[in-house]
């Protein structure tokens, strides 16, 4: 996936500035796909240039026009030709693998610091994850349709930051070793 289709999907259900899509990103996607303010505002050029949005400024009392980005034929057409594609399974860069797997060059004080630094992440993020699931079903059933497809990708969020913490777990059992 990239940044391009993050943003056409955010945009087929709204139209947003790129200040609105950076807090829809912090929001929903965010928790699976990373994309900093200046990489969105760039992708919004290119997905002009390319004809796939169109871009209204919007006057603003004190601050510069608001630039609001919606979808064109050509960018939707883009959109359903990526959800039609298969897409290549993920794969993992995770620095913290790197440092457990080169550990004997550090100290355990060390690798256990990494640890507790990346497991308070993962409390929290699991803590967020769980806090959206309870709004979820809390909305009524017709809400909660809605909404069916997003919740797959948040109950794999909630089992991903789980198994990670089982696994710290044992991770943090051997370090103490």
């Amino acid at each position: 996936m990239s940044l391009k289709h993050a943003i056409l999907i955010l945009l087929e259900s709204q139209p947003g500035s790129g200040y609105d899509l950076a807090k829809r990103f912090k929001e929903g996607l965010g928790y699976f796909w990373n994309a900093k303010h200046q990489q969105i505002y760039q992708e919004l050029k290119k997905l002009s240039a390319a004809g796939w949005l169109d871009c209204e400024a919007q006057a603003q009392d004190s601050r510069p026009d608001k630039k609001v980005y919606r979808l064109t034929a050509a960018g939707h057409a883009e959109l359903l030709r990526w959800l039609d594609a298969p897409v290549q399974p993920n794969r993992i860069n995770d620095a913290l693998l790197v440092k457990l797997f080169g550990g004997a060059h550090t100290s355990t004080a060390n690798l256990r610091a990494e640890m507790d630094r990346h497991l308070a992440v993962h409390r929290k993020t699991l803590d967020s994850l769980l806090a959206i699931e309870q709004a979820y079903l809390a909305l009524p059933d017709a809400q909660r349709a809605a909404w069916r497809l997003p919740y797959l990708t948040l109950r794999r969020g909630i089992l991903g930051e789980q198994a990670w913490l089982a696994w710290a777990a044992e991770a943090q059992q051997v370090l103490a070793e």
